[in-house]
């Protein structure tokens, strides 16, 4: 690993040699970065934002009332933080309501249950319905059950989240959530429960989308607080058959209008080219979104925030997009990618918060070779921000999806997930999980990596797809 010292090296002499700027514009360039960053350190602009939220609006479900009003919200707040134009780009999305969720254990043992509906489960039978619950350990036993065994039950798949500092653990898990409820459905499976896809023990159940394969049954699915998965999974220890009773009210409504909601800070040479800063503005229905993803709003929000108030507007345009409905399928996402498909090849870096509102510890590009190793210098400005430079490619947030297609050059800035899945799509998701300083601390570094990519010379081409893979497949 190059040391501080020789990565700010490394980046003059790229800068340098490439005769873009002059060697009092690079020091220019990173003074400015600098006191981005330890301006933003004293900036409490996104814990007021994000309390603004959260107590103004709180849950914000795609087609929901407080979907409307958060909308509102952000045009709002972003014309008043005075960015050069402001405005909404309409994104059609899904319309699902909860409903009433109820479940009990009725032998061996009798107990109620604390669960959540999945994000668009269908409901049971009006009453509910009630069955006997056979355990499995994952999706891969779920998906190797012979159809026999499990038709006419419920399922129940007892799989634990793993706490890492990566969020690896919840994407190992996830599977479960999404694809479980369509894989017991064509089994015969009349139902589905899974332990929540979350690595507290509080007594909450965690929801999170599924999805359906159209050409198969659509059974109500729900998530059990991790202590009543534990509850459940004790019962088996009987011997005896376990039965279980399911009522869920949840269902579709029509199609809502929602919006992308967009600010930008006018280029000064380069307006044509983008710096993206993404964000998604929706959330579930439990909760206030304060981690998820509220604190990525007002993140991206404050960092374009600080820059708009430098006396000179940075070389090329600064976007601020808060994306709609990324929950239930990424509406918000899909229709950026195909309302600025014109313009995708001229987005110089696109970033995005969605992991909470704890410290970023990692840094990392998906850029050609000679922008990364520009970027690795950049990373010497965020070392004193407790941020290590990652050489591996950056994978981008979820919304960032259509443009990862597209080939959009991409940063990553990872916040530690350790505890951000304890609360993650709960009604524990609230403002007072947030910690101001950790925020701060990652308004400083969007702060100072948008800034890079707004300022630098360089354009910051995609990095070169992987070779095929010989042979046949």
């Amino acid at each position: 690993m190059l040391s501080s010292s020789r990565r700010s090296v490394l980046v003059l002499a790229l800068l340098l040699g490439a005769g873009a700027l002059a060697a009092e514009s690079v020091d220019e360039m990173r003074r400015t970065i600098v006191e981005l960053r330890d301006r933003a350190l004293e900036d409490d602009l996104a814990y007021e934002l994000l309390r603004s939220l959260t107590t103004e609006v709180g849950h914000r479900l795609a087609g929901s009332p407080g979907d409307r009003a958060a909308v509102a919200w952000a045009r709002r707040q972003l014309e008043a933080l005075g960015f050069d134009e402001v405005r909404t780009e309409p994104v059609t999305v899904p319309h699902w309501v909860r409903g009433k969720a109820e479940g009990k254990i009725l032998e061996p043992y009798p107990h109620d249950m604390v669960l959540l509906a999945l994000g668009g489960s269908v409901g049971t039978p009006e009453g509910g319905l009630t069955a006997e619950v056979v355990r499995l350990p994952s999706l891969e036993a779920l998906q190797e059950a012979p159809e026999q065994s499990l038709r006419g039950k419920i399922v129940f798949v007892d799989r634990r989240t793993e706490r890492t500092s990566t969020g690896r653990g919840y994407g190992e898990a996830g599977g479960v959530r999404r694809s479980g409820p369509a894989v017991a459905g064509a089994k015969g499976a009349l139902a589905i429960l899974i332990r929540s896809i979350g690595t507290g023990n509080s007594r909450f159940a965690h929801t999170g989308s599924t999805r359906y394969n159209e050409e198969v049954p659509k059974i109500p699915a729900a998530a059990l607080a991790n202590p009543d998965a534990d509850l459940l999974a004790a019962q088996f220890e009987s011997g005896g058959s376990v039965r279980f009773h399911l009522d869920l009210g949840s269902h579709y409504r029509p199609n809502a209008q929602s919006a992308n909601v967009i600010a930008e800070i006018r280029g000064r040479e380069k307006p044509d080219e983008i710096v993206l800063l993404g964000a998604h503005l929706d959330s579930w229905d439990v909760g206030t979104g304060a981690h998820d993803d509220g604190a990525g709003c007002a993140i991206v929000m404050s960092a374009a925030r600080l820059i708009a108030g430098l006396p000179r507007a940075p070389r090329r345009t600064v976007r601020v997009v808060l994306f709609a409905n990324e929950e239930f399928g990424l509406s918000g996402a899909f229709a950026y990618a195909e309302a600025h498909a014109d313009e995708l090849a001229r987005h110089q870096l696109a970033i995005e918060s969605d992991l909470g509102g704890d410290r970023v510890w990692a840094f990392a590009t998906a850029v050609n070779p000679a922008a990364a190793a520009e970027a690795a210098g950049i990373a010497a400005l965020l070392e004193p921000l407790g941020i290590e430079w990652l050489e591996g490619p950056a994978r981008g947030g979820a919304d960032l999806t259509p443009l990862r297609t597209a080939r959009v050059p991409r940063a990553d800035l990872s916040q530690n997930a350790s505890r951000y899945f304890d609360y993650h799509h709960t009604i524990d998701d609230t403002f007072d999980k947030i910690d101001p300083d950790a925020l701060a601390q990652n308004v400083a570094a969007y702060a100072a990596v948008a800034y890079w990519a707004a300022e630098t010379p360089t354009t910051l081409t995609p990095a070169p797809e992987p070779p095929a893979p010989s042979g046949g497949r």
